[in-house]
């Protein structure tokens, strides 16, 4: 009975909720995030060996070395070996992680001061309260025992080395494992150095990759490699690279278009060329740059316009976002789609397709790097960034006003992957356009709000705001979506004090959305502390008449469920359900999923109080569902109280204390349990006092720690 209430939710696809299983949390499997690993991991047995005895025996290993070397592909294989259930001549299992194993790319992150929330928000901790991330982030850790990967740290060195030695200190279960071309230079850290393939023999594995590569890009190239001789000048050609793997792959993709003694004299010749050009790097970096600047000159020019255009992108895009971005001059927009492919074809570019999202498009760093010096040399960093900055901020104004619609599930994928682009979009406009950044930020009040993202979007609304011009319909906007953050931090007094700002600014400017946003805020902002009167009087029936606007717009929507939730507090149970049964149908009209599934809990809690307990059930299992689908980790806490309450009712003491235990590890996840509101910690006790009446207290606390042993991620 238990398996047909819980809630499972994964992260691996940045937030991205879905229905369907996910293999990392399948039967065999570690919970955890772990990327798909990319075909082609040659050899490295010797080296996984090595890690696999550290990551048993360290609590913080470094793999260092070159970019391009294959850091990450190492750390990517030996934790998802660590992530699987034993086998024979297999690593070890990580059953000294019961809590998983998590990866966060720091690749995308520009910003040092979001990396807390960039660790938080990928291991599934969306923490909601209004203290210091940081402390939140080890006392969440404590008593967690799980691998933490930290993948590319070079370019934020001493935040890693300072967050890292905190979380370590305050959770003794876990183990850190960095990737970064230089160490951390932390106390107790092992570093282990990654070095190139090994190319001495005719089966070395440098040979291996540089003919998979090859292969790959051309199927024909299966000649080559049968032949002795041409088989050591292409030893000889990996013997030039260095055995660097990104080199050997560049090298590879170009055997569509050459014979391999053609690469060979090329690359011969290059290599000589400019084997004096970067002295001061030292021989491995200056190979594998040299190696890249090889491949970019073998490129189309409309290839290497592209290749320094697309360094503005921080992770990974889609060809829509690479359109409007890169046109422009000798690259129209009609080419750009069959352009990339051509650099994806010669490896410079990596496609991947996820689910829900697409073709994503991405540089590996190193290549990104040498772009990006590139478009400095054709001086278009600041007008292609601005472009960049504008098409990412035009997106949130179309998803803003696509939330509360049909299409409120993909938006929340969509917006979710372009979580990094969203954060480079910001920063940049706060430095150059402040009246964008305002907007920006405003608009994206969902994402902030209803995504999980509120210590981020507290911090990007606040940047906004004390850099942006006068008042107008921006400036209420942001502060209505700051307003709606720290409400849920449970900081009341100041989204209170922010609520009355908005009624006023909204009441000047005479916009009947804005007002009844406005009252929205304020109302909630009184009603989460205890004043169901007062809220009934901000947002009710006639307050909204008297402001008019659209009887589907959210503001109005918004009003309505305080109005459902103020009269449930005043015990008007019928009044409440028939406010929340009218706000559903017209969610459901609109083809929406957020509000629609509070719609559901209100209605569950007027069933409750009604005495309908089966009745009640059956709405919150309907809101779970909902809110599991968009990752609403707030919603699901709400929901697991209540459907405790509901089958405690019904009789069933071992199944409410074990969904009561399931809360309060969700409720971990989300920082402030009840948000301190009196009546949903009445609600959660009046489920705990039936059900230890039901069982007693010794098997309510066995099935409540079972409960809250199940995972949220």
């Amino acid at each position: 009975m238990f398996g047909e209430y819980s809630v499972n939710h994964n992260q691996a696809d940045s937030t991205c909720g879905d229905p369907a299983p996910d293999p990392a949390t399948a039967p065999g499997h570690l919970p955890g995030n772990l990327p798909p690993e990319a075909a082609g991991f040659i050899g490295r047995e010797d080296e996984l060996g090595t890690l696999d005895d550290l990551l048993g025996e360290r609590r913080l290993i470094t793999l260092t070395g070159v970019g391009g070397v294959g850091k990450s592909r190492l750390a990517l294989r030996a934790a998802t070996r660590r992530s699987r259930a034993p086998r024979p001549g297999g690593p070890r299992p990580g059953r000294a992680w019961p809590d998983g194993i998590w990866w966060v790319e720091l690749s995308p992150l520009r910003d040092p001061a979001l990396l807390t929330t960039t660790v938080a928000h990928a291991i599934g901790l969306a923490d909601h309260s209004v203290h210091p991330l940081d402390e939140e982030l080890c006392a969440w850790m404590a008593d967690k025992a799980l691998l933490l990967v930290l993948d590319t740290c070079e370019h934020m060195v001493s935040e890693v080395r300072h967050l890292a030695g905190e979380l370590l200190q305050s959770a003794p279960g876990l183990t850190v494992l960095a990737t970064s071309r230089e160490r951390l230079d932390s106390p107790g850290e092992t570093v282990l150095e990654v070095r190139p393939l090994p190319c001495e023999g005719p089966e070395s594995e440098a040979l291996a990759l540089f003919r998979a590569s090859a292969l790959a890009a051309s199927p024909a190239a299966t000649a080559v490699f049968a032949d002795p001789a041409r088989s050591r000048t292409a030893a000889e050609v990996c013997r030039r690279l260095d055995g660097i793997p990104l080199a050997l792959e560049l090298a590879g993709a170009r055997l569509r278009l050459w014979s391999l003694e053609q690469m060979a004299q090329r690359l011969g010749t290059r290599f000589e060329v400019l084997s004096g050009t970067r002295a001061a790097l030292p021989p491995r970096h200056q190979t594998m740059r040299t190696a890249i600047g090889w491949s970019h000159e073998l490129c189309e020019p409309v290839e290497r316009l592209l290749w320094a255009r697309l360094s503005v992108f921080s992770g990974d895009f889609d060809v829509a976002a690479a359109r409007a971005v890169c046109a422009g001059g000798p690259l129209p927009a009609a080419r750009v789609e069959r352009v990339l492919e051509g650099l994806v074809a010669k490896s410079v570019v990596r496609r991947s397709r996820e689910r829900g999202a697409g073709a994503r498009y991405r540089m590996l760093d190193t290549i990104r790097e040498f772009g990006h010096d590139w478009l400095a040399e054709l001086d278009e960093v600041r007008i292609v960034a601005d472009r960049h900055a504008h098409w990412y901020a035009e997106l949130c104004s179309a998803a803003d006003r696509g939330w509360l619609g049909p299409g409120q599930l993909d938006w929340y994928r969509r917006m979710s992957a372009e979580h990094a682009q969203l954060r480079t979009a910001l920063e940049h406009l706060l430095g150059t356009d402040p009246s964008a950044a305002l907007e920006m930020a405003g608009a994206l009040w969902f994402f902030w709000f209803s995504c999980g993202h509120v210590h981020e979007g507290r911090g990007f609304l606040e940047r906004a705001l004390r850099g942006a011009p006068g008042p107008g319909p921006a400036r209420v906007q942001a502060q209505w979506a700051l307003g709606l953050v720290m409400l849920l931090q449970g900081d009341m007094d100041a989204a209170q004090e922010l609520g009355s700002e908005c009624v006023r600014a909204a009441a000047l400017l005479a916009h009947p959305e804005q007002r009844l946003r406005a009252a929205y805020l304020r109302g909630v902002s009184i009603l989460m502390p205890g004043d169901p009167v007062g809220a009934l009087a901000l947002a009710g029936p006639r307050a909204r008449a008297a402001h008019g606007g659209r009887a589907d717009g959210p503001g109005r929507l918004l009003c309505r469920l305080v109005t459902a939730y103020a009269l449930c507090d005043l015990g008007r149970f019928e009044e409440a359900a028939e406010e929340a049964h009218g706000l559903r149908e017209a969610c459901a009209d609109l083809g929406e999923r957020w509000l629609r599934a509070y719609a559901d809990y209100v209605l569950a809690v007027a069933a409750l109080g009604l005495g309908q307990y089966g009745e009640a059930a059956r709405h919150v299992r309907a809101m779970l569902s909902g809110k599991r689908l968009l990752g609403d980790r707030f919603g699901i806490a709400l929901g697991l109280d209540l459907l405790a309450a509901a089958v405690a009712a019904l009789g069933d003491g071992e199944l409410a204390a074990r969904l009561l235990g399931t809360g309060h590890a969700w409720w971990r996840t989300v920082g402030r349990p009840q948000m301190g509101s009196p009546s949903l910690t009445a609600l959660r006790d009046q489920g705990e006092r039936q059900a230890r009446a039901a069982i007693g207290d010794a098997a309510y606390e066995t099935a409540f720690r079972g409960g809250a042993a199940a995972p949220t991620g």
